[in-house]
């Protein structure tokens, strides 16, 4: 069993920027690939990006690449998503998740979730 807290949500303007985090209680973390999900308001539960155990893999949706960064810190069993130049778009509640399966990117791959963090932008 892997527990997920994330942290970091707020309210921001458009062009800003918020850094999430989530901490994992397993020490067994660098075992995850790690991914971050998000869900807008009456929509689907939509992949944001995603790491590799080693973090040496990255993958990211397309309306975030260039803006968004993902990364851990396996010390600190701590996974981060960096987001500059939000836009209003990027509104919703982000999820943070762990999988066994290696390179994972659909929701259904990820065996752990988070409680979510919302994150609001403002235009």
């Amino acid at each position: 069993q892997v527990h997920l807290v994330e942290s970091g949500g707020g309210l921001v303007q458009a062009g800003g920027s918020l850094r999430l985090s989530c901490t994992a209680s397993r020490r067994t973390f660098t075992t995850y690939t790690m991914g971050w999900f998000r869900q807008a308001p009456g929509k689907e539960r939509e992949f944001v990006a995603a790491i590799s155990g080693s973090g040496s893999w990255t993958d990211y949706t397309g309306s975030v690449k260039g803006r968004f960064t993902i990364s851990r810190d396996n010390a600190k069993n701590s996974l981060y998503l960096q987001m500059n130049s939000l836009k209003p778009e990027d509104t919703a509640v982000y999820y943070c998740a762990a999988a066994l399966l290696v390179k994972a990117t659909l929701s259904s791959e990820y065996n752990y979730w988070g409680q979510g963090t919302q994150v609001t932008v403002s235009s």
